[in-house]
């Protein structure tokens, strides 16, 4: 018989660590992402660019939210303390997703009112293109790992990696259009219908819902 390790069973310990190590590859993929995308942006005068990096530095703050409510059961932390890490962590991601939704409705609003052309950027397509094929890859096995722990937290956390998923094809779009055809104007459309998603879907995550 395989006996519990800190108080946690050895197939929730599992699930636990293998939902740890999804966050660690989060926050190390985001750190990166923030920083091509902020870079490439500037160079290329792209607001969509730098906002992108922007979400990439709040989906860092959503990982390393997760990295410590996973941390805390994995210790063997008491029953009752588990929760209420679970409560605050999944209401400190609907926040985060909040700030995000405030940030790329100003930076959309500012571009197109700027009304300034970006110039066309090869690295921001590339880097949209990984994204896109990352970031499914990671919601998915996230939304496996939060019906294994029945974690509202983990879940909203995998709502926001598909919400970089869905941001990541709005960069493709806007820059690929931009880029073809000079329409500079089309990310930043699409991007403030994408800030009244983000906003909703932070207010999911705040509320108390049954899991998966």
């Amino acid at each position: 018989m395989v006996r519990p390790v800190n108080g946690v069973a050895p197939e929730r310990a599992a699930a636990l660590g293998s939902a740890l190590r999804l966050e660690y590859l989060t926050l190390g993929w985001n750190v990166a992402e923030a920083a091509v995308g902020i870079a490439a942006g500037v160079v290329a005068g792209s607001t969509a660019l730098v906002g992108f990096g922007g979400d990439s530095v709040v989906e860092s703050l959503s990982g390393a939210i997760l990295m410590w409510r996973l941390s805390v059961e994995r210790r063997g932390s008491a029953a009752g303390r588990a929760e209420s890490v679970e409560r605050r962590a999944r209401r400190m991601v609907a926040v985060s997703m909040w700030v995000l939704a405030a940030y790329v409705l100003s930076q959309s609003i500012a571009g197109l009112l700027a009304g300034e052309a970006p110039a066309a950027s090869p690295v921001g397509i590339g880097l949209a293109v990984a994204s896109l094929a990352t970031m499914w890859l990671l919601a998915r096995a996230k939304r496996a790992r939060a019906r294994d722990l029945h974690s509202h937290a983990l879940e909203a956390d995998a709502v926001q990696t598909e919400i970089c998923w869905q941001l990541s094809a709005l960069l493709l779009v806007g820059l690929g259009l931009n880029a073809a055809f000079g329409w500079w104007w089309a990310d930043g459309v699409t991007a403030v219908g994408m800030a009244g998603l983000i906003a909703n879907e932070g207010r999911l995550a705040w509320r108390e819902r049954d899991c998966c």
